[in-house]
């Protein structure tokens, strides 16, 4: 069976020897005890006997088994079913997301990961170590597996923003290259991916804090409340970045529109300033034979410099007004 850990806790001191689930029958745990059990990845045979060891419902059994579960929070009876996802970098900045299931009865917790990369066993030492918080119960366990899923969002969202950044950046000097424009939108999809995926969070860790529930202490609500403060965190640097990644398109849109609005005004003004020789040596290419000053000594130095003075004045018209 993939068991990680199971234990049985009483005081917030795990037993001597690991829980057997093996089908033999255990005595019910005291009023202080619970047992805590991990599994990663069970097949749907192990799941029915984790499921008859601790009377689970079917429904939120065959939704343990379904990796494609968005969070969520359902009451069996007295007790709680909850399901969380956890993200993680896979290769580059694609994000990879897995699923962790929480069965959660007075005297038991039960979680199941499908797809996770991060165990829980640091997780189960340290809170191994405070038993006086341990010692409060399944409740706070479960609490302390839903803040360690939000804190792996932050690594994530940290890297992200690096890239962000960089890119925010160097979109203020050149507007950004094919490859850049289409890492934004990819980033973009994987932004409103997360939203979508881990932004019911929000409202799982909602009704935790602020909701009659069974099996939730009502002094245990104050730590959910963390968890949700954390969730939104994570959830508004998000959309933070998703922001920065529109506004860098639009940016640099705005500033390559600039960049073409001075390169059209200095096309403009040396058209306006070919514009005065063109004209007058077309004037003077036509075959007339009574033209003005086309006999006289000094016509020809006259007509260029009139070019001159005119092509000059106009050089300096359009320095003034900044076209050039």
């Amino acid at each position: 069976m993939t068991i990680i850990a199971a234990h049985r806790y009483s005081a917030g001191k795990p037993a001597q020897h690991p829980l057997s689930l093996d089908g033999i029958e255990h005595p019910l745990p005291a009023d202080r005890e619970f047992d805590w059990v991990g599994l990663s990845d069970p097949t749907a045979a192990e799941m029915d006997l984790i499921r008859t060891q601790f009377a689970l419902h079917p429904l939120a059994v065959e939704d343990a088994l379904n990796p494609n579960q968005l969070p969520k929070i359902e009451i069996y009876g007295q007790q709680l079913f909850i399901v969380a996802r956890t993200a993680a970098i896979d290769t580059g900045e694609n994000i990879a997301y897995g699923q962790t299931a929480i069965f959660l009865g007075r005297h038991f917790i039960v979680t199941v990961r499908i797809g996770s990369t991060r165990a829980h066993n640091d997780l189960r030492r340290r809170l191994e170590a405070d038993g006086d918080r341990l010692c409060e119960g399944p409740d706070y366990v479960a609490h302390a597996i839903l803040d360690f899923i939000v804190d792996g969002y932050l690594p994530i969202l940290e890297k992200l923003e690096d890239s962000v950044q960089t890119m925010e950046e160097r979109a203020i000097d050149q507007f950004p290259q094919p490859s850049t424009i289409r890492r934004i939108f990819r980033l973009r999809r994987q932004f409103r991916r997360f939203s979508r995926v881990i932004g019911p969070m929000e409202e799982v860790c909602e009704r935790l804090a602020g909701t009659d529930l069974p099996v939730i202490d009502p002094t245990a609500r104050i730590w959910f409340r963390d968890v949700l403060d954390h969730t939104r965190r994570a959830l508004a640097r998000m959309n933070g970045l998703r922001d920065t990644l529109t506004s860098i398109v639009e940016t640099a849109s705005l500033l390559e529109q600039h960049r073409q609005g001075d390169m059209t005004r200095q096309l403009a003004a040396y058209a306006a300033i070919l514009a005065v020789p063109t004209a007058i040596a077309g004037i003077y290419g036509m075959n007339f034979d009574y033209m003005p000053e086309l006999r006289h000594k000094w016509g020809y130095p006259a007509v260029l410099g009139l070019i001159f003075a005119a092509c000059g004045g106009l050089w300096l018209r359009f320095r003034r007004i900044g076209w050039l």
